[in-house]
């Protein structure tokens, strides 16, 4: 006969466990302490087993009938419901360690160790702490319940205040890890695919440079009267003559610089391109690294930061100088010395274009076209790289700036 509820309720504890069918092998167990307790009693592969349903009130009447048949159709399918339900709880348990953050974590250690496709550090530094951003909102979920809604949430609360460009870096980056997860069989899909176009498009800026000669020797003037930090103004000094980018120049190392050999040799996990990449020196180049190796040499960063030689220059400080000179962001920035080099290297006519753009380490898709690049162009970058330090020189003299010709007139 079925139980009731009001069976149930008025059910006594005796001396001895006191069992309850209901039918179909499910009982209620009435322990001597006065604890209800669901069973299913079942066969699986010719073995008798049992499987616990859950304590009364907490499991009612309806729910231990609806468990039972949920048990009852997987045995039908020859699955065991008790070996179920250790896999659940297993699976539960690995969800829960599996939060957005545990995955990013482990997401950004994989790219920090990935070869010739890992992150440079200043990359990593930045992409870290983009993911960051999203720990008070999304990182403490379960990776696999964590929907498009909790991310888009996530991301405006960035783009509210203006961080258009950070808001749709960091959405690119939960997206990485969403899909890492998916690839590591911890997530079905990316609840991000269906967000893009969502976030409001930050403005195109490009970065602030002087391009023109006469400015260019202004500037020049300017650096060497700069009254700041004796690092600082060196830097300052060395980036127009090496136009390299600007985390390259602070997470130099004196162990990459051949000052005898005027080689500054770059290793690959600190390129952008993730290409090791070679800066010839010209003698002023070499002249000013002396006076820097007097300050911080031998070993270690070449431009330490201020507080700890463990660290590089922060990577505001080239910019702040360039600002205390009274340079705006749209004018000049760390980055424009590159801008400067191209435009009046390319100006010149003297120099072959693809040796230019060797040695700014911009990058080139074809492979064997980049290996002939690096050893045809070679030599003429050597030239390259001192003809351009005394030009900068002449412009710093103030000497009369005569125009290049016009290469397509000659």
């Amino acid at each position: 006969m079925a139980l009731t509820d009001v069976a149930i309720r008025n059910s006594k504890p005796g001396v001895k466990p006191i069992k309850l069918a209901d039918g179909a092998g499910m009982f209620l167990l009435v322990t001597p302490a006065g604890g209800k307790l669901w069973r299913l009693k079942y066969r699986i592969d010719g073995r008798e087993k049992l499987l616990a349903i859950g304590a009364y009130p907490a499991v009612g009447l309806s729910d231990a009938r609806k468990r039972r048949e949920e048990a009852r159709s997987l045995i039908a399918q020859g699955k065991d419901p008790s070996r179920e339900k250790q896999r659940d709880k297993v699976r539960s348990r690995i969800q829960a360690a599996d939060t957005f953050t545990a995955i990013a974590n482990e997401y950004c250690a994989k790219r920090r160790r990935d070869g010739e496709k890992g992150w440079a550090p200043g990359t990593a530094i930045r992409s870290e702490y983009l993911l960051s951003l999203l720990n008070s909102s999304i990182g403490r979920l379960p990776i696999a319940e964590i929907e498009p809604a909790d991310v888009l949430a996530a991301i405006r609360k960035i783009e509210a205040k203006g961080n258009l460009e950070s808001a749709r870096r960091t959405l690119q980056l939960a997206s990485a890890v969403f899909r890492f997860a998916v690839a590591t069989a911890r997530l079905r899909s990316d609840p991000t695919r269906d967000l893009r176009g969502a976030l409001t498009a930050p403005t195109v800026t490009h970065y602030g440079a002087i391009t023109d000669a006469k400015r260019v020797g202004e500037l020049l003037r300017a650096i060497d009267g700069y009254e700041g930090q004796g690092l600082t103004k060196l830097a300052l000094q060395l980036a127009p003559h090496v136009y390299v980018r600007p985390g390259e120049l602070r997470h130099a190392e004196w162990s990459e610089v051949d000052l005898e050999g005027a080689l500054w040799t770059i290793p690959a996990a600190k390129m952008k391109m993730r290409k090791a990449h070679a800066v010839p020196l010209s003698r002023q180049a070499v002249e000013l690294l002396r006076a820097v190796h007097a300050a911080s040499g031998p070993t270690g960063y070449v431009f330490p930061s201020i507080r700890t030689r463990a660290r590089p220059m922060s990577e505001n400080t080239i910019n702040a100088g360039l600002r205390r000179l009274g340079y705006a962001s749209d004018e000049m920035t760390a980055h424009g010395f590159r801008a400067m080099a191209s435009t009046l290297l390319n100006e010149s006519g003297k120099w072959h274009p693809d040796a230019i753009e060797r040695a700014l380490a911009h990058g080139d898709d074809d492979k064997v076209r980049a290996a002939y690049h690096r050893g045809a162009h070679w030599k003429e970058r050597v030239e390259m790289a001192q003809w351009w330090s005394d030009h900068l020189d002449a412009l710093r003299k103030g000497a009369d700036v005569v125009p290049f010709p016009d290469r397509e007139a000659s």
